[in-house]
């Protein structure tokens, strides 16, 4: 039985306004964090005693490229459809393991860091390798593993301690022409790392699975593949995390509290930056300025001279209401999705 050509016609014609609607939501949610973050920032500015210096800058832009590279990790697996657990736990590794042999003369710094970075690589291709040919859940898969991270990182570092090469620590942690050299790490990772992937045959492929993975599957799209790669560079973009860590304090620290409160940031700042948790919509980009919104929160508590204590309440408060945005976001493409069918 033949198909009409009008009707592959206004097929291709719902499919391409679908895919203008989905890159409508993902700029929109990018707008609306730097909105969000812009707003948050001049209000913290403000309320310094010396205003907006070139240190208060560098390091508030230090704090937030932590958490912004460890939301970037959470949101490639999240673009498939998958939430990984483990990204906090791999974090902490890194910085656990650089503060062993990222030290020394030049050659065994630079092969201490290739050393780190390939440690989280294959931390997140053994989640991938895991859930892919083990048919799991991810959340379980990286829940357990992320115990399994934890553990090998308190065997390396059971006691706080350490330390790092001071010309690299340096170097990654000031700021040049009063432009923090995080933030130039921030842009280099989507640059080198973000844009590549994003416009990748897998890459594309993990916005398909998101969206749809058994029309993605019936369509020849590697699932896979893109699944095992978007879980590879999530371990990857975790240890680089890990690694700044580690010439922030100089040290590394086993500590659960570290893995949990970056996990889980993480997840509040992939929905700021309008990363839908359904899969399928969203940008690395978004999840930078979510990043450093989450950050910023912290900021004003201070700054306003509010309880610390209670700053987790006003963290949760912030993640509750993204959360709620970021569903409202995918109702209403649900139900223009059903105008489609």
């Amino acid at each position: 039985m033949s198909v009409p050509v009008e009707a592959t016609g206004g097929e291709a014609g719902a499919k391409r306004k679908l895919f203008g609607l989905r890159l409508s939501v993902t700029q929109r949610g990018i707008l609306i964090a730097i909105a969000i973050f812009a707003v948050m920032f001049a209000v913290y500015g403000w309320k310094q005693p010396v205003g907006l210096t070139a240190n208060v800058i560098n390091t508030a832009s230090n704090k937030g490229a932590l958490l912004a590279l460890v939301a970037m990790a959470q949101t490639l697996p999240v673009l498939t459809g998958g939430l990984d657990l483990s990204v906090g736990a791999i974090f902490v590794l890194a910085n656990c393991l650089a503060s062993s042999i990222v030290v020394g003369d030049p050659v065994s710094t630079t092969l201490g860091i290739f050393g780190v970075l390939l440690i989280g690589l294959l931390c997140g291709t053994i989640n991938g390798v895991i859930i892919v040919y083990g048919r799991l859940q991810p959340l379980i898969v990286t829940l357990a593993m992320g115990a399994v991270y934890f553990g090998i990182a308190l065997a390396i570092r059971p006691q706080p301690g350490g330390s790092v090469n001071f010309e690299l620590a340096d170097f990654m942690t000031r700021s040049t022409y009063a432009i923090p050299h995080s933030a130039i790490l921030l842009l280099l990772v989507v640059i080198f790392i973000w844009i590549p992937y994003r416009r990748s045959v897998l890459g594309r492929a993990a916005f398909a699975i998101g969206s749809a993975e058994q029309a993605a599957y019936m369509s020849g799209v590697p699932i896979d593949r893109a699944k095992i790669l978007a879980f590879a560079l999530s371990g990857l973009l975790a240890a680089i995390g890990g690694l700044l860590l580690t010439a922030i304090t100089y040290s590394g620290a086993a500590k659960i509290s570290i893995a949990n409160d970056y996990t889980l940031n993480s997840i509040g700042a992939v929905v700021i930056g309008g990363t839908s948790l359904f899969g399928g919509v969203g940008s690395a980009i978004g999840s930078i300025f979510g990043a450093f919104v989450m950050r910023t929160v912290g900021d004003l508590l201070i700054v306003f001279d509010i309880n610390p204590v209670l700053q987790p309440l006003f963290v949760g408060i912030v993640l509750l209401i993204a959360v709620c945005i970021g569903s409202l976001r995918v109702l209403r493409i649900k139900n223009k999705l059903d105008l489609y069918r």
